[in-house]
């Protein structure tokens, strides 16, 4: 393991199994990380120094293509097996990973009918070298990654690769399980719904494909099983004793080297809250004491009695906001509870009614509370709010009360992928937040060269007053796209609720189309997969398919390609990239525009004033100038990113701290 350029205080020793030992940094090394990944890295051209590396290795691995092409596939798998001593040995140097790689690429072409391309063995040597591979989208990254996952596993290491979501886990670890198999290697799934031991099993094997929260809520309910034994001061005296015969079987192996997918999005999107392992216990919270909180939420007046900052999703109460409860409180029954707790339930009731909505940040299916995933546009079925939101948001919708969350355990996406000893990450947007990658994890950004040239056609933005005039504006731009030139048409909405207002202008159009939310995010591969036939016009919540191809139908590559429209700004300068990516794929034309709003979320919460300029020349001139649509966009998106980044690194200080008092206290994470 130490050959692989871990060195021995890197291992966490009397843990239950392997995993790196997690020391806080001094703030010189939090300076040197910042300087070096804001400022210095890409000054001195580490990127490019590392590119021209990657290019050298890949010569390397094209001249050993014919001497594998020779061999039979018993000799193939014979030789492949062969290299595994001198990767314990020596690491992934560049002569026996070069080997590897022309045998697996060799392999590939005889059993998937695939073979990799120059730059996916770029991308390949990046990952095995602890690098994020930015790769366009549409370039083949979970073909790629099975090039360092097959020589990681033959040197001894678990691989994890890690996806966003259950569908592309199965999807992905059954289309490549062919490969892993011609070597001897075993390739499982984990996803939800699996029993304690059927994870175990497929975690035993030598690759093991899992979405990012599976994995995270293993580790944590290894932990958890654990119980006290999981501090480190109960694990060095229990290790100092020898005694381990009481332990629980654990699920997982250790955490030795990990692959994410679509990797900014677990990093960066996802990271802004921390992984709380709970069970469901009694509340104390009933349906008349919620009911009695909206109400009186309904009696207060914004500004007067309560202060919205729609940007961090918080209600404060003024000092008259407080008085008026408990005047309102005192001509109440006397089951009402304490004004403090009443004042409580209403700022959370205030929360509901103002700050989350139907069909944006939640969904109601089976008599549930859904919420939905700003980031990806799906339901999270297993999260819920914390301290009694989401029960209020449930009454406020009238369903079944659940039981409030009680923590066992919690960690964030940070701690948790800075414990493996090897990490790298692969994503099609990268550049934006390579500096806090960089700082974060400890992860260079290195771009990978397109295989073919780009050939997406960017149309200029359009900007109107109102969400109804961009309705408009939209239906009109599918019309003349899809139904008079029979080109298909992606029209990417950033909430249910959106997706649901152009799917009603369509209809009343007569344009057939399909719409993909979080309601149907069941059928999402499917659809999105089907979005590239002529004349085809698909509706899609915030990312949705991701990961998943578009195929361009017959004759539609004469005809100019997929079309994407962008309804509205995103967060995030990467997920319109993403969105956009979506055409253009592979060599593939395509095109792609974005036709937003001023009324749109981003703008009225993040950059109101400006906005509310904009709009009364727009309504003057009938569209925004591009100058000030463009400056609009830098503002507000300028702004939320850098509220998410501080919610990031407060979640991380908040986790250090709690891991620090529980450590010292004895109890686990």
């Amino acid at each position: 393991m130490l050959a692989l350029g871990l060195r021995a205080n890197d291992l966490a020793h009397g843990r239950p199994y392997v995993e790196r030992d997690e020391r806080e940094p001094s703030w010189q090394d939090r300076l040197a990380l910042h300087l070096w990944h804001g400022a210095l890295g890409p000054l001195v051209g580490l990127g490019h120094s590392r590119q021209r590396a990657a290019r050298t290795f890949c010569s390397r691995v094209n001249r050993l293509a014919d001497e594998a092409a020779a061999l039979d596939d018993v000799s193939l798998a014979r030789r492949f097996r062969a290299l595994a001593p001198a990767l314990r040995r020596h690491g992934f140097d560049a002569e026996p990973t070069a080997a590897c790689f022309a045998l697996v690429r060799e392999a590939a072409s005889r059993v998937l009918g695939q073979r990799h391309y120059d730059s996916q063995l770029i991308a390949g040597w990046c990952l095995l070298g602890g690098c994020l591979a930015e790769m366009a989208t549409g370039e083949g990254k979970t073909f790629a990654a099975t090039l360092p996952s097959c020589t990681a596993a033959l040197a001894g290491l678990p691989v994890h690769v890690i996806t966003v979501n259950d569908y592309l886990a199965e999807r992905d670890a059954q289309q490549m399980a062919p490969l892993y198999a011609f070597f001897g290697l075993r390739c499982n799934a984990v996803v939800h719904g699996m029993t304690r031991p059927e994870r175990r099993a497929a975690y035993a094997g030598e690759v093991c494909y899992a979405s990012n929260k599976e994995l995270a809520f293993d580790y944590l309910r290894d932990r958890a099983a654990l119980g006290d034994r999981a501090s480190p001061m109960h694990l060095a005296v229990e290790s100092l004793r020898g005694d381990r015969a009481g332990d629980e079987p654990l699920v997982l192996r250790g955490l030795c080297f990990a692959i994410v997918d679509e990797a900014d999005s677990v990093f960066i999107d996802e990271a802004r809250t921390p992984l709380i392992l709970s069970r469901t216990v009694d509340t104390d919270v009933t349906v008349s004491h919620c009911q009695a909180a909206i109400a009186l939420a309904g009696q207060l007046s914004a500004d007067l009695h309560f202060e919205l900052d729609v940007s961090r999703r918080r209600v404060r109460l003024t000092e008259a906001g407080k008085q008026e409860i408990e005047h309102l409180a005192a001509q109440g029954d006397g089951d009402a509870p304490a004004v403090r707790e009443l004042a409580e339930n209403v700022q959370r009731a205030l929360c509901a009614l103002w700050l989350y909505q139907l069909d944006e940040h939640y969904v109601v299916i089976d008599g549930k509370v859904q919420i939905v995933d700003a980031s990806t546009g799906r339901v999270m079925p297993d999260r819920a709010w914390e301290q009694g939101l989401h029960q209020m948001i449930e009454c406020k919708e009238g369903v079944a009360l659940t039981g409030r969350r009680e923590t066992l355990a919690r960690i964030t996406y940070q701690r948790l992928f800075r414990r493996y000893l090897r990490l790298s990450g692969m994503t099609g947007t990268a550049t934006e937040v390579a500096a806090e990658i960089g700082r974060t994890y400890g992860l260079p950004v290195v771009r990978v060269p397109l295989h073919k040239p780009s050939r997406l056609k960017l149309h200029p933005a359009r900007c109107l007053a109102s969400p109804p005039a961009k309705w408009q504006a939209v239906a009109d731009e599918v019309q003349s796209i899809a139904l008079d030139r029979g080109r298909p048409v992606l029209i990417g909405t950033h909430t249910v609720k959106a997706s649901e207002q152009i799917s009603a202008v369509l209809l009343s159009r007569g344009i057939a189309h399909v719409v993909l939310n979080a309601k149907q995010d069941r059928d999402e591969a499917e659809l999105v997969s089907r979005a590239g036939q002529p004349g085809r016009v698909t509706v899609a919540t915030n990312m949705a398919g991701r990961g998943t191809d578009i195929v361009l139908g017959e004759g539609v590559a004469e005809r100019g390609g997929l079309h994407v429209i962008l309804t509205e700004y995103n967060e995030s300068r990467r997920i319109d990239r993403q969105l956009i990516g979506r055409s253009a794929r592979q060599g593939d034309p395509g095109s792609a525009q974005a036709i937003v709003s001023l009324q749109d979320e981003l703008f009225t919460a993040h950059a109101p004033r400006l906005a509310a300029w904009l709009g009364k020349l727009t309504t003057r001139r009938g569209s925004a100038p591009r100058a000030g649509l463009a400056l609009l966009r830098r503002l507000a998106q300028g702004r939320v990113e850098h509220l998410n980044r501080d919610a990031r690194e407060g979640n991380l200080k908040q986790d250090r701290r709690l891991a620090q008092v529980l450590s010292f206290s004895g109890r686990g994470e």
